[in-house]
């Protein structure tokens, strides 16, 4: 009930002080929409002009009613009222009218309509809907008061304690900050809401407020509340004679925030200029500092009490003195800005690379120039950083190296003169895709694997060949390739290559050599086997001539004897058999010493190993030594030079039969051969029972002519192990688990490209 006697206060200030009819129509729905047997309220007035009711106010309007609009009128439902002043709806919603018909659509069925004359002289009408359970009685006694009080109101003049035109939202409070009254523009900033939100639009301090308004006497300015993102500024003007206060508000959201606004940039002004690394300073036309941020102090080491009254340009390294005093002064005179790069001298000694913005301050009036604000940064790390990126500049296009710049889409953008001329690329002419430069396995290498390693890693590197343009050969090369970044987040690759040529060259002749070498040595080894491989063809030979003169005396007694065709037969068997075992000694000697390029191809371990056992084989029983053969026959194959490779195996197992002989003559002795796949390495290992080496010299027995023997002469070794990492692989030596040597070859497995790759060497 509070509500509704604060909004029928409001609006019989709003009446008595003649405030325009659609804000006391607007006043008066609201009073009446605070009773809760109310459902709606509308407020029409009489228009004689056309006779019809139209709507008054802000509140929601009734819907058009039916038939043609230019043919309607109330002027019935007018006369009925002069008569009877309260009318049921329901009686209305009968009546042949206009209004009759928007009521009817509205669907307003329960309340009554009330003739009411808000202005004197201007007929009005009051529709009240009310709730389905709510009598409508009561709607008399309500009629009877409307205009009892409307019958009463003073004529007194405009001017009261709460004004109705003051544009700002009012409210009359009593002592305990409650509403007694409120204006029209509190009504409006309320709009449909209730009564209760004045609460939230005070300050949460409100009652303390009035009360020490009405104590002190005096009015309280500026007082803040927020409500719903907005702000609002209250000034409380306190009645002592009636013991109200008179609560005035503004908004003042958008003045607080642009306040706010200029204080903070204001702090932030502040904060960039004390705290920014630039030097921010201010000079007369003639270069004298006026001040200067604290930057001065970071940067050339003077705080900026001692800069005020100096002259920049005492600053300036001496050959920039004049040539810098002059072109500032000319292009502030005339464009008002200037920007200068310059080296300044700090107040150590050294000179540091300056970049200085300036801009002129002038005379509104006059247009001269009073004053010149710079803003100046350090950019000597930059300075050098170019003049490094010019001095780089500079190696790459002297350096003999190929040097091939790639954007990220893989474009070759820049070549240095020594790229173009190996590549038969002239200056003027266009640059060819990448994939041209490289052979087809190479530029899918590049494609597969490196632009990703070099992202990741930073670097990638590969032996591939270029192909220039023309007709010039393949130019083997050493390529990396390098991912780079630049601060601005610039992606771009780019490719070093090294021209392998005469490596290659070099390689070749190494090679011719060292199987130069490898064939003398065979040469030796079959001198020192020489007994053994005598014998191994003298033995068959002697089985030859001995089958032959037995067949001969079988041919004499081919008549007397029924059996002697048979035995000439198995004769001339035997005599085919050992001659075939005599050709075979002679084929493996022959092989052994063939002399030619190295010959790479895929060789199982087992077959080359049980060769070279059954060359030395004769010396090992002349000294009672027995190989003791390990070879499984499923081991992968390896990729190597069946000759030099069985060389190898020829060299450690000699030196192993020698390493018995001398721990146990005149005795039986064992060597154990064997061959088994261990980390992606084949590894071939023969274990003697000699005396062994002392750990301190097993590295020393593979050096050139290193040896414990008197009549030998160190190479055997040395020799080997370049065989075998010119394999790819490695020969070391371990002692023994029960005495004696280890001798350990691993050779790398190759698979799929990369043992493509070796054997097409």
């Amino acid at each position: 009930m509070n509500e509704i006697s604060v909004q029928l206060h409001s609006w019989l200030c709003m009446q008595r002080e003649c405030l325009p009819l659609a804000v006391r129509a607007d006043a008066l729905l609201r009073a009446l929409h605070a009773c809760p047997e109310v459902r709606q309220a509308f407020f029409l007035r009489w228009q004689a002009s056309t006779a019809i009711y139209s709507h008054e106010g802000n509140a929601p309007h009734l819907p058009p009613g039916f038939g043609d609009p230019l043919q309607a009128s109330d002027q019935l439902l007018f006369e009925r009222l002069q008569q009877e002043p309260r009318l049921d709806l329901a009686a209305l919603r009968q009546l042949p009218c206009w209004l009759a018909g928007r009521v009817r659509r509205a669907g307003l069925n329960h309340g009554q309509a009330l003739a009411l004359a808000l202005d004197e002289g201007q007929p009005g009408l009051l529709l009240i809907e009310l709730q389905e359970h709510a009598g409508s009685d009561w709607l008399g006694l309500v009629h009877q008061l409307l205009l009892a009080v409307l019958a009463s109101l003073p004529q007194q003049a405009r001017g009261s304690l709460l004004l109705g035109s003051d544009p700002q939202p009012s409210l009359l409070l009593d002592i305990d900050a409650r509403p007694l009254q409120l204006n029209a523009a509190m009504q409006a900033l309320l709009g449909e809401q209730s009564l209760a939100l004045v609460a939230d639009l005070l300050p949460v301090n409100a009652p303390q407020l009035v009360r020490a308004c009405l104590q002190q006497g005096r009015a309280i300015e500026a007082v803040e509340a927020q409500h719903a993102g907005q702000v609002l500024m209250w000034t409380f003007m306190p009645d002592a004679a009636e013991q109200q206060v008179l609560a005035r508000c503004r908004p003042a959201t958008a003045q607080l925030q642009a306040e706010r606004e200029a204080a903070k940039a204001s702090r932030l002004y502040r904060l960039i200029t004390e705290n920014t690394t630039d030097l921010i300073s201010r000079h007369t036309p003639d270069g004298c500092f006026l001040d200067a941020s604290p930057a001065s102090w970071t940067l050339l080491g003077y705080w900026p009490e001692v800069l005020r009254g100096t002259l920049v340009q005492a600053l300036f390294h001496e050959q920039d003195q004049q040539h810098l005093v002059d072109s500032t002064r000319e292009a502030l005179e005339q464009d008002g800005y200037h920007t200068m790069t310059y080296r300044i001298r700090h107040r150590d000694g050294h000179y540091l690379w300056f970049e200085t913005a300036s801009r002129a301050i002038r005379e509104t009036y006059t247009g001269a120039v009073v004053e010149v604000v710079s803003v100046s940064r350090d950019i000597t790390a930059r300075v050098l950083a170019e003049e490094n990126k010019r001095r780089l500049a500079e190696v790459v296009e002297a350096n003999t190296d190929l040097v091939l710049f790639i954007d990220p889409n893989g474009h070759l953008t820049h070549l240095n003169p020594s790229a173009r001329h190996a590549l038969n690329i002239e200056d003027q002419q266009p640059l060819p895709p990448l994939e041209k430069l490289l052979a087809p396995s190479d530029f899918q290498q590049l494609q597969r694997h490196g632009w990703a390693a070099a992202d990741a890693a930073g670097v990638w590197s590969a032996e591939v060949r270029l192909l220039p343009q023309g007709p010039r050969a393949p130019l083997p090369v050493s390529l990396v390739l390098l991912a780079h970044r630049g601060r601005d987040g610039e992606h771009y690759y780019s490719l070093v290559a090294r021209d392998m040529t005469e490596r290659e060259l070099r390689e070749a002749e190494q090679r011719r050599h060292q199987d130069e070498l490898a064939h003398t040595a065979r040469l030796v080894t079959l001198g020192e086997l020489a007994s053994g491989i005598a014998h191994e063809i003298n033995q068959p030979l002697a089985a030859v001539v001995n089958y032959a003169s037995a067949s001969q005396r079988y041919l004499k007694a081919l008549g007397a004897n029924p059996e002697a065709a048979s035995k000439v037969a198995q004769g001339l068997e035997r005599i085919n058999e050992h001659a075939n075992h005599a050709s075979e000694v002679i084929k493996r000697l022959r092989a052994f010493l063939r002399k030619g390029q190295r010959r790479t191809q895929a060789l199982d371990i087992a077959s080359v190993a049980r060769e070279a056992v059954r060359l030395c084989q004769w010396e090992a029983s002349n000294w009672q030594v027995t190989i003791d053969e390990q070879l499984a026959d499923n081991l992968p194959p390896v990729y190597a030079d069946r000759i030099l490779l069985e060389q190898v195996l020829l060299n450690l197992l000699r030196n192993a039969i020698d390493a018995n002989r001398e721990a146990h003559p005149g005795h039986s002795s064992r060597i154990e051969l064997s061959a088994a796949e261990q980390d992606g390495q084949l590894c071939v290992r023969v274990w003697d029972q000699g005396p062994g080496v002392v750990q301190g010299e097993l590295e020393h027995i593979f050096t050139p002519f290193y040896t414990s023997k008197a009549e030998g002469l160190g190479l055997g070794l040395s020799m080997s192990r370049s065989i075998i990492e010119g394999f790819g692989g490695a020969l070391e030596a371990h002692p023994g688990t029960a005495g004696g040597l280890c001798l350990e070859c691993r050779l790398p497995l190759l698979r799929g490209e990369d043992a493509e790759r070796l054997v097409g060497l």
